[in-house]
C-alpha cells in the first residue's frame, strides 16, 4: 500500500508518500517562514493564498521523489484539523479532488494524531504503549498512547502552547521569527541560571506559560539599556523554565501511566535543551518534528478510509477537542 499524505494546517505546504509498512518514499515541505517573518507570525489569509499556489507543485514533487505515479497510490490522507481553517481547506480540497478523480479512499487525519504517528515510521518505529509529550506552536499536551489509532489526553495547556511561548518570548527579546529556533541558538551563549523565572504549578498534568511570559516582560523592562548585554542570559533562563515545565509534566505523566517509554513530538521536539534533558526519551526525527505530510500519511495507515461520495462533505475544524 502506498499512501499520499497532504498537510496544510498552518504555514507549511507538504506532501509525502509513505508505504503501508512505514517507509518514507518522499517528504516535500515548502515552508512559508520567510514570507511571514516580516509580520512576526503567521498571517492566516497570506498563508491560505500561498498554499493555493504551492499545493499542486508540492504534490507533484512528492510523487516524483518517490518514483511513483498517482496510479500507484492506494489511499490519500489529509489533515482535517486543528489548524487555520483557510489553510486546511486548501489541502482538504486538493485531497478530495485527487481521491475522487482516481476513485481512491480518503482518510481525514487529526493533526495531533499525525504528530504522534511520526513515531511509527521506519527505520525505527516505536510500538505503544508509551507516554508522549506533544509540544508545538499551537498545542502542548501530555498523552497516554495505548495503540496506534489514537491517544488519551492526560494534560494540556491552560493558555499559551510551549511553541507560542517561545515565539512571544523571542519577540520580547527582539529576536526573529520563528522564535523557538532563535531562542535555542542564542541560549547557547547565555547562563540559564542568571535569572529565576517561574515554573507554573497548576493542578494535575496541565501547563501554564502566561506567567512565565509576563516575568520575561518585566525582566526586559527592568534591564532597559542593559538588555543587549543580557539578552543571551535571558534567552537561556527563559528556555530553561519552559523545558523544566515540559520535562516535569512528561515524567509525572509516565509515573501515572506506569509506562517505561516516553516520547516527544511536535516542533518543540527540535529544541536542543529539551533533547538533552530527556536522554532516555524517543524523539521524532528532526526532519519530522515540525509540520510535514509524512506523519499525516503515517496516521492515515491506521485511520478509517472513506469512499466517495462520503468524504465530499468533510469540513475542516480549527480547534482540538481535548
Amino acid at each position: 500500500m502506498n499512501v499520499l499524505g497532504i498537510e496544510t494546517s498552518c504555514d507549511e505546504t507538504a506532501a509525502a508518500v509513505v508505504t503501508g509498512d512505514g517507509a518514507v518514499l518522499s517528504s516535500v515541505v515548502a515552508s512559508q517562514a520567510e514570507l511571514h517573518a516580516r509580520f512576526g507570525g503567521v498571517v492566516p489569509e497570506v498563508a491560505s493564498r500561498r498554499h493555493l499556489e504551492l499545493v499542486s507543485p508540492v504534490v507533484r514533487a512528492a510523487l516524483e521523489d518517490a518514483g511513483v505515479r498517482l496510479d500507484d497510490i492506494d489511499r490519500v490522507g489529509v489533515t482535517q484539523g486543528p489548524g487555520l481553517v483557510g489553510a486546511l481547506l486548501v489541502g482538504l480540497s486538493a485531497a478530495k479532488a485527487i481521491a475522487w478523480s482516481r476513485g481512491l479512499p480518503l482518510v481525514p487525519v487529526d493533526h495531533l494524531q499525525g504528530h504522534v504517528a511520526s513515531l511509527y515510521l521506519e527505520p525505527d518505529p516505536l510500538e505503544p504503549p508509551f507516554t508522549c509529550l506533544l509540544a508545538s506552536g499551537g498545542h502542548t499536551l501530555v498523552l497516554s498512547v495505548r495503540n496506534r489509532k489514537g491517544f488519551e489526553v492526560l494534560g494540556s495547556t491552560l493558555d499559551d502552547a510551549a511553541g507560542e511561548a517561545f515565539d512571544k518570548g523571542a519577540r520580547l527579546l527582539g529576536l526573529g521569527y520563528p522564535g523557538g529556533a532563535e531562542i535555542d541558538r542564542l541560549a547557547r551563549e547565555g547562563d540559564p541560571e542568571a535569572f529565576r523565572f517561574p515554573v507554573a504549578r497548576v493542578p494535575g498534568l496541565d501547563f501554564s506559560f502566561s506567567g512565565l511570559k509576563t516575568a520575561l516582560l518585566y525582566a526586559v523592562r527592568e534591564l532597559s539599556e542593559e538588555l543587549g548585554a543580557r539578552r543571551a542570559d535571558l534567552a537561556a533562563s527563559y528556555q530553561r523554565a519552559i523545558v523544566k515545565a515540559l520535562v516535569g509534566r512528561l515524567r509525572a505523566g509516565a509515573e501515572r501511566t506506569g509506562d517505561r517509554t516516553v516520547a516527544v513530538v511536535g516542533g518543540v521536539a527540535a529544541n536542543s535543551e529539551l533533547r538533552a534533558a530527556l536522554p532516555d526519551a524517543r524523539f521524532a526525527p528532526l526532519s519530522l518534528a515540525t509540520d510535514n505530510a509524512a506523519m499525516i500519511a503515517s496516521a492515515a495507515r491506521f485511520g478509517r478510509p472513506l469512499t466517495s461520495p462520503d468524504y465530499l462533505a468533510l469540513d475542516a475544524y480549527s480547534s482540538a477537542s481535548v
